[in-house]
């Protein structure tokens, strides 16, 4: 079986998002869920579709889940049916499970069956918010292990004409720009539109610009006082 091959177990807001968008990257997706409506709806759009119950271990067998790359498991609702599913995908020594859980003690349960790869939207989503709330020039920020962050940032007046070199990010503050996105103007048709564009590996005698985005990997602390320096 070539790679790239995944099953996505549960056909849910987010379980068609993440099947919707590994088939646009080029994967092979089993889209799998109890409801066949669902599964229907989502069966033009991914190269398999199969209504049927994840408890069920002979089912899950019949469609060969252990030969796939990964199996994430994106049901939402029914915690019992998830964790159901997860025992039946690790008694069947499936690779790589990726699951969702809802809320701190659907994480430690989960994590108690050994698996290491848990989401929770609700509260990636939750920090995203938290964080623009407490910092307006936060667009977008990734939290990561050991109190690091990536986060994209609309780029402060005070650095606005500067060249990289000049604003000396890793040596005053201790952080290290990934990358720098830009708002160009552009027609569509007959109306303008504003799209971001990557303006690539950064160099030193690149000028920030005032509708510039930069990105940025650090520490959340070293980041908050960049932003506290120079808003």
């Amino acid at each position: 079986m070539p790679n790239n091959q995944f099953v996505v177990i549960g056909i849910g807001q987010f379980g068609e998002a993440i099947a919707l968008s590994l088939s646009k990257k080029g994967a092979e997706v089993m889209a799998i869920d109890k409801s066949q409506e669902k599964v229907d709806f989502i069966a033009n759009d991914v190269a398999y579709a199969v209504a049927l119950d994840s408890t069920d271990k002979k089912a899950l067998i019949a469609q060969n889940i252990q030969n796939y790359d990964a199996v994430v498991i994106a049901i939402g609702e029914d915690f019992e049916e998830l964790l159901l599913t997860a025992v039946n995908l690790i008694e069947l020594n499936v690779k790589r499970i990726i699951v969702r859980a809802k809320g701190k003690v659907n994480r430690l349960i989960l994590s108690k069956l050994g698996l290491t790869e848990i989401f929770s939207p609700e509260y990636e989503v939750g920090q995203v918010v938290a964080e623009r709330l407490l910092n307006p020039s936060i667009v977008n920020f990734l939290d990561l292990p050991d109190g690091y962050v990536i986060t994209e940032i609309k780029a402060p007046k005070s650095i606005v004409g500067q060249t990289l070199e000049s604003i000396r990010l890793r040596e005053a503050y201790n952080i290290n720009l990934v990358t720098i996105k830009k708002e160009v103007e552009e027609m569509q048709g007959n109306q303008k539109v504003i799209r971001q564009h990557i303006k690539g590996v950064p160099q030193p005698d690149m000028v920030i610009n005032k509708n510039d985005f930069i990105v940025v990997f650090g520490t959340n602390k070293d980041i908050t006082k960049f932003l506290e320096i120079n808003s």
